[in-house]
C-alpha cells in the first residue's frame, strides 16, 4: 500500500518482500533499538520492525504538522494488514478510478490546475471501478475506450469540510477506440488535452504529482515483467 500524504509517498510493505537494494534511502531506522522521533521523517526514510502502533504515530505526525523536509517514508512490517485496516479507519474512504489512454503507443494526457494529469474520477454510487474509469475517461476527456488491465492503486489524503478523506484510485491501463470527439473538460478546469510518447512525456512528468508517476513507473515495471526483460 502505498499512500500519498501532501504529494510524498508513504509506503507500507511486509519485511519479507522488502528489496535488499537500500541505496534510495537516506536513512534506516531499525524501531525495535531506536524510539520513533518527528526528526526521523528527513529525506528518504526506511523504517524496519515497524508495528501497528509505530505507524500510526507516523501517521499522526503527518497529519498534525507535516514534515516539508520528508521526500518519502516506507515501512517495513510483519503486520501489513493489520496496518492498512486500522488506517483506512481514521478517515473517510472516497473510491475513485482511472486509466493511462493509449493511441498508436502514445498516452493521453491532460493539463488541469496548471498540473499534467490523467483522466479519473469518484465512483457513482453502487457503480464498480472499471465502470467508473471508462465514464470518467470519456467525460474529461471525449475519448471511448477499452481496459485492457489494472495498473496497480493509489492511495491519498486530503481535507473536505474538515474532514480528513483517504481518496482510493484504481488505475487501469486503456485503449482508445474513437477519440474523435476529443475535447477537454471545462467544467474540470481541463484545459488541453494531447498524446505524448512514453519518451515525450518524461518532461510533462517533472510538472505532474507523485501519485501520476508511481501509476506511469508501475505501467513501465508491467510492461518490462511482460517483455521478460
Amino acid at each position: 500500500m502505498t499512500i500519498f500524504f501532501d504529494d510524498r509517498p508513504f509506503k507500507i510493505v511486509r519485511t519479507n518482500q522488502l528489496s535488499p537494494e537500500t541505496s534510495q534511502f537516506d536513512q534506516i531506522v531499525d524501531l525495535r533499538l531506536e524510539k520513533l522521533q518527528k526528526s526521523m521523517l528527513t529525506g528518504h526514510t526506511l523504517f524496519l520492525n515497524a508495528t501497528a502502533t509505530t505507524v500510526m504515530q507516523v501517521v499522526q505526525l503527518l497529519e498534525k504538522d507535516f514534515p516539508r523536509q520528508m521526500l518519502s517514508i516506507t515501512m517495513a512490517t510483519k503486520e501489513k494488514g493489520d496496518i492498512e485496516d486500522k488506517i483506512k479507519g481514521q478517515y473517510k474512504v472516497i473510491k475513485a478510478a482511472g486509466g493511462v489512454v493509449v493511441k498508436d503507443g502514445k498516452w493521453l494526457f491532460m493539463y488541469r490546475r496548471k498540473k499534467w494529469d490523467l483522466p479519473k474520477g469518484k465512483l457513482d454510487k453502487g457503480e464498480d471501478s472499471r465502470t467508473a474509469a471508462i465514464r470518467e475517461i470519456e467525460e474529461e476527456t471525449g475519448v471511448k475506450s477499452i481496459i485492457k488491465s489494472k495498473i496497480c492503486t493509489t492511495w491519498h489524503t486530503y481535507t473536505l469540510n474538515n474532514n480528513r478523506i483517504l481518496k482510493r484510485t484504481k488505475w487501469y491501463l486503456c485503449d482508445s477506440i474513437d477519440d474523435s470527439k476529443m475535447t477537454p473538460q471545462a467544467e474540470e478546469q481541463i484545459e488541453k488535452l494531447d498524446w505524448y510518447s512514453p519518451e515525450d512525456a518524461k518532461p510533462l512528468l517533472i510538472n505532474s504529482y507523485s501519485s501520476i508517476r508511481f501509476v506511469l513507473d508501475s505501467l513501465n515495471k508491467m510492461r518490462v515483467k511482460k517483455s521478460g526483460k
